[in-house]
């Protein structure tokens, strides 16, 4: 990583098992208040005082998704990638050295502030940096941290406290959570998603292939299209769930959905001629359009994928088709409207459909891409022309429907 000098940079160290809302949230806190130039996330290698976690890799990757779409967020393997212990007085050498002018800020809940004195080297730690303190759930009473406080200035020590709400939200809860079969954890859905095909923290095994495709995915993808892969498979799966759609093979068809995309065109291309999988001119041009049928292919020769309606769901999550079945709509509705996606007209009002017809909601998809393609100048794939014409005709369109 190349870091400029004379940044104000803050530091959040932590075990992230799993990252959650909650460390987002300080963060970003952090950010506004200190007036950082950005924050690195620094997932712990082989904390001295924790047993029991995730692989660091696993860690590492939940970290990348869940801050990977705020640009002033980083994350560092400085500590994953070194051998031994790792203590916060090495992490914050190395960094010192490598930023020699940069003006250092670690973030940490008012627990640690607590349990400072028992830091390794803690009395060469605190003159190293700038603490910003958020406030946790802990027992101590404000005197307490006050004086707390008093003496670790006294050795060195400066502390800023963040202004914002306490919230309520804890690894081991979250962990707790995905461990019982009747919840639904959705803290952070693309991360919840990742542990439940992992599977982490004692989650069930759903798919006997997952943590293989999950290596695969994460090598051939992009973090970010990575993580809206994680979103879409969460969002299939409630969506397949609440339409009465075999939810396993929904989760799956999403999982996979987008597995061509990272793909150079050029190469979809000439994968595409090899194999003969398409000869529409206007989809082998665009790579919006033909990774869905490279994706298919990939997830039947790469992935195993034999089940054929699952390779028709992520063969027609672009442009539609005409007789979608239910499981088609799940897959590219999912693909619209998961949790990661950036806004644009209609999303809310999509998603709430989403969960009432799938129908309806995919009609007002489609309508909704055709304009937009429209208002580009660009041409419509007269596929998607038909399916919308196909969706009007059917009798769930074509009655009047609950109130939205």
């Amino acid at each position: 990583m190349a870091w400029m000098a004379k940044e104000r940079i803050g530091i959040l160290g932590g075990t992230f098992n799993p990252i959650h809302s909650g460390h987002l949230a300080i963060a970003k806190a952090a950010l506004e208040q200190a007036e950082l130039d950005r924050v690195i996330f620094l997932p712990d290698g082989s904390p001295p005082h924790k047993t029991g976690i995730a692989d660091a890799e696993d860690r590492y990757r939940m970290v990348c998704m869940a801050v990977c779409q705020n640009r002033r967020f980083d994350v560092s393997r400085m500590e994953l990638d070194r051998d031994g212990t790792t203590y916060t007085v090495d992490t914050l050498a190395t960094i010192r050295t490598r930023m020699p002018k940069a003006h250092l800020y670690y973030i940490i809940g008012t627990d640690t502030l607590m349990k400072l004195r028992s830091w390794h080297c803690y009395e060469q730690v605190l003159p190293m940096c700038t603490f910003l303190v958020a406030p946790r759930d802990i027992s101590c009473t404000r005197e307490e941290i006050s004086q707390e406080k008093k003496r670790l200035r006294k050795l060195g020590g400066t502390f800023i406290f963040l202004d914002m709400p306490f919230r309520n939200v804890a690894s081991t809860q979250i962990r707790s959570s995905m461990a019982d079969p009747g919840t639904d954890e959705e803290d952070l859905p693309a991360v919840s998603e990742y542990c439940a095909i992992r599977p982490l923290y004692g989650m069930p095994m759903r798919i006997s292939q997952g943590k293989r495709w999950l290596d695969r995915l994460y090598l051939d993808l992009s973090i970010r299209r990575f993580t809206h892969t994680m979103g879409v498979a969460f969002t299939a799966r409630q969506l397949a769930l609440e339409h009465h759609v075999d939810p396993l093979r929904a989760e799956t068809a999403a999982l996979l959905h987008d597995c061509a995309k990272c793909m150079p065109l050029e190469q979809m291309q000439r994968l595409c001629r090899e194999h003969s999988l398409t000869n529409d001119a206007m989809i082998m041009t665009s790579g919006n359009l033909l990774h869905a049928v490279a994706g298919a292919y990939l997830a039947a020769v790469d992935y195993g994928i034999q089940d054929p309606d699952i390779l028709r769901a992520i063969s027609c999550h672009t442009t539609g088709k005409i007789g979608m079945t239910r499981l088609d709509m799940v897959v590219y509705l999912a693909d619209k409207i998961e949790p990661g996606r950036e806004e644009y007209p209609g999303l809310a009002r999509i998603r709430m459909t989403a969960h009432l017809s799938l129908e309806k909601a995919m009609l007002m998809c489609l309508e909704e891409t055709a304009s937009y393609v429209k208002s580009g100048m660009n041409r419509l794939h007269p596929q998607t022309l038909q399916t919308i014409e196909w969706l009007k005709s059917l009798p769930e369109l074509n009655h009047p429907g609950p109130e939205l």
